[in-house]
């Protein structure tokens, strides 16, 4: 009797993992074709390049990093 109940049992572990296996495999064919549906009908559009995207003044650049390292010091200082 217990080894028709072991039997039994490994007959329903392989049948639930093949029903796994089963739908993953169906799960990634459809995510395949939705991507691919997705992709022919909504294209991505081609990122347009700025023409001239004008750049921060260095001078700007050096005051701003310079005001950020006196806040930093003045808050170590007043943690101290």
């Amino acid at each position: 009797m217990e080894i028709n109940l072991v039997a039994e049992g490994l007959k329903f572990m392989v049948l639930g993992m093949l029903i796994v296996f089963v739908f993953l495999y169906v799960l990634v064919e459809v995510m395949k074709l939705q991507a691919k549906l997705i992709n022919k009908y909504f294209p991505e559009k081609e990122p347009e390049a700025p023409a001239s995207a004008p750049r921060a003044d260095s001078d700007e650049e050096a005051r701003v990093t310079a005001a950020i390292v006196a806040a930093i010091a003045e808050f170590r200082k007043t943690k101290s």
